[in-house]
């Protein structure tokens, strides 16, 4: 395929919970340290949830996790379904601790997600349509992506996607945080707000098919179909 575009968009920065902001960054950075020698243990990393103050995981094989800093019924979790032997496929974490696991055939498992995006989930589900990617935030944007359809939270979000899709073709996937947002489309890239350039420089020089994509703050990271990645944290 041809080398995906990117296109910038600037907007402004929202406000982080005022509790959040009391807990030292650097505690953070010192436990992804253990995420980051996991991944080199396993050789491998399908997807990760990566905050700046909650906590982070990565994941790899069929159900495969670790974690550190996460909240304990996310990590509870997870352990159900690699008991159930079900595939995890994504999950999404934000600085609230509020999460979400997609596993199996179009399983869902959250913690105090927006009713909003409950109901859209729900509603996808019903219809039998396959959701590939849900995004959202602590101040109540979303993003749910299905093979054929995707949809958010507001209008103006929605118009950004429909301008991206426009211009290069289907959606893939996105992450949206509360000073951010990033969108991987089939032969391309958009980015809303504080995304890091480091990343952006990345997507430029990757050839990688982009599936999946994090960030939190400064920090990311990106795969493929195939679990290939490259990461910053």
């Amino acid at each position: 395929m041809k080398n995906k575009k990117c296109n910038c968009i600037y907007l402004g920065k929202r406000i982080l919970l005022l509790l959040t902001l009391m807990i030292p960054l650097w505690l953070f950075s010192q436990g992804r340290e253990y995420i980051r020698s996991q991944i080199k243990a396993k050789g491998e990393c399908r997807n990760v949830a990566i905050t700046q103050r909650n906590g982070d995981l990565m994941l790899y094989g069929k159900n495969g996790w670790a974690s550190t800093g996460c909240p304990k019924s996310l990590t509870d979790a997870l352990d159900e379904l690699n008991d159930e032997k079900q595939y995890i496929d994504d999950v999404q974490l934000t600085e609230a601790g509020r999460w979400l696991i997609l596993y199996g055939n179009n399983g869902f498992r959250w913690n105090d997600i927006p009713y909003s995006l409950e109901r859209k989930i729900r509603e996808y589900n019903s219809d039998n349509e396959v959701i590939t990617s849900v995004t959202f935030n602590d101040a109540g944007d979303w993003i749910v992506i299905s093979k054929n359809y995707y949809t958010a939270s507001d209008y103006r979000i929605q118009a950004w996607l429909k301008e991206g899709n426009e211009e290069y073709g289907q959606l893939w996937a996105a992450c949206i945080t509360e000073d951010a947002c990033v969108a991987v489309f089939e032969t391309g890239y958009l980015f809303l707000g504080d995304v890091p350039t480091s990343l952006k420089k990345a997507l430029e020089e990757t050839r990688l098919n982009v599936f999946r994509l994090k960030i939190a703050g400064d920090s990311w990271f990106f795969a493929d179909f195939s679990g290939n990645y490259r990461y910053n944290m």
